[in-house]
């Protein structure tokens, strides 16, 4: 395989401790037995399936490895993408406390779809900033559930994602800001018009929802442990963003492997490593800046408050991947060049998968990292072709 020429940061954590038990005090946070209870109920949404988890054993071979998996989110309720477990979920969850408060009543998903109380959902708003995922799953919730919508999106989201999100019926706002600009003033809108703020980050007085976001993509996270039937990973490579994901993914494998879970690492973009910095200074800290990148998901440069309790302590090593490596690794994914699945990975589906490539063709990252050729690396592919036409671009120019 030919290198790729990436330039990688590597920051290993000061506070994981490979010994330390998952601590009980994240329990409140993100739990096994909440993670459960999220999966029987999503497994009975309509169009629910199990998404593919690929052992890319060509490529494994080819960079020296033992196995190399990669969960394709791509087909995920037709969204295109890992959150649409997330936001409307979080909905869903919302929704049955508003039936819960105003009848009494304990609502199921059949109650729900099926129009039961759709003249109180109808008056409910549901709101969000996103960079283009997290609001398209808010925006199916709300269509299939049946209540408002408004989206807010930032100057650089494309007018594809805009589009597609517009699609599930939802208002979209465009501001002039970046990413973090968007969450503020979904939030002030929010309380200035009696909206309810389903966001995948958390904040200082807002804490609760985002919880059932992160548990929402646990159900990701216990397909993947049935696929595995029994292996276990030495390395889990994750997307930063604001942490919802990351924090999902170590909760539940921390707390499902216990002392033998793998090593988790973080990959951010290099101009958005706000998780990155925030593991050098031991506390969330902001990464101001436009936060330009191609991979527009990870575009965020403040931590989710309650994503960091969990990841300041159970991630092993934080790290950045260039730009210039995206495409090649999109090229890569959709070639089946080495007798592996042909897959179709969006911009922000390859930045877990473009650090594992590049680190153990790195003699010194490898070392660092403990990559060798008994390694088994689970990546997560994290969304699809979520903006065709940039996706399109992108490839070619890979050529």
């Amino acid at each position: 395989m030919t290198a790729f020429n990436s330039k990688l940061t590597h920051f290993p954590n000061p506070q994981a401790d490979r010994d330390r038990i998952y601590p009980r005090r994240l329990e409140g946070i993100l739990s096994i037995s909440t993670a459960q209870e999220t999966y029987r109920e999503i497994s009975n949404w309509p169009g629910y399936a199990v998404t593919e988890l690929h052992d890319l054993k060509g490529i494994a071979k080819n960079i020296g490895v033992a196995n190399l998996w990669y969960k394709d989110e791509g087909q995920r309720f037709g969204l295109g993408s890992f959150k649409a477990l997330g936001g409307a979920y979080a909905v869903f969850v919302q929704l049955k406390k508003v039936i819960q408060e105003k009848t009494g009543e304990q609502a199921s998903i059949e109650d729900i779809i099926g129009s039961r109380y759709g003249d109180l959902l109808s008056e409910v708003v549901v709101s969000c900033a996103t960079d283009g995922n997290h609001g398209r799953s808010v925006a199916w919730g709300a269509q299939l559930f049946g209540c408002q919508c408004v989206i807010y999106i930032h100057r650089d989201v494309s007018a594809g994602r805009e589009s597609a999100i517009a699609g599930y019926g939802a208002k979209v706002v465009r501001i002039e800001g970046n990413y973090d600009d968007s969450v503020r003033q979904a939030d002030v809108d929010a309380k200035a018009f009696g909206r309810i703020i389903v966001s995948d980050t958390s904040y200082e007085g807002y804490m609760e929802i985002p919880k059932y976001v992160a548990l929402g993509y646990t159900v990701m996270m216990k397909e993947i442990v049935d696929q595995l039937n029994g292996e276990i990973p030495t390395h889990v490579f994750l997307q930063g963003g604001v942490g919802g994901l990351a924090s999902a993914a170590c909760g539940y494998l921390w707390q499902y492997w216990e002392e033998r879970r793998p090593r988790m690492i973080i990959v951010e973009p290099e101009a958005a490593n706000c998780l990155q910095e925030s593991a050098r200074a031991e506390r969330p800290v902001t990464v101001l800046g436009d936060l330009g990148t191609w991979m527009a998901g990870l575009a965020c440069g403040e931590v989710s408050l309650l994503a960091w309790e969990i990841l300041s302590l159970g991630i092993d090593d934080f790290m950045t991947l260039d730009e210039d490596s995206v495409a090649p690794c999109m090229r890569l994914l959709g070639s089946g060049e080495y007798g592996d699945p042909k897959i179709v990975a969006g911009e922000s589906a390859v930045a877990g998968f473009g650090a594992a490539l590049a680190a153990s063709q790195c003699q010194n990252m490898a070392k660092a990292l403990g990559l060798d050729g008994n390694s088994k690396i689970l990546v997560i592919g994290t969304e699809g072709a979520t903006d065709p036409e940039l996706y399109q671009s992108l490839m070619a120019a890979a050529d």
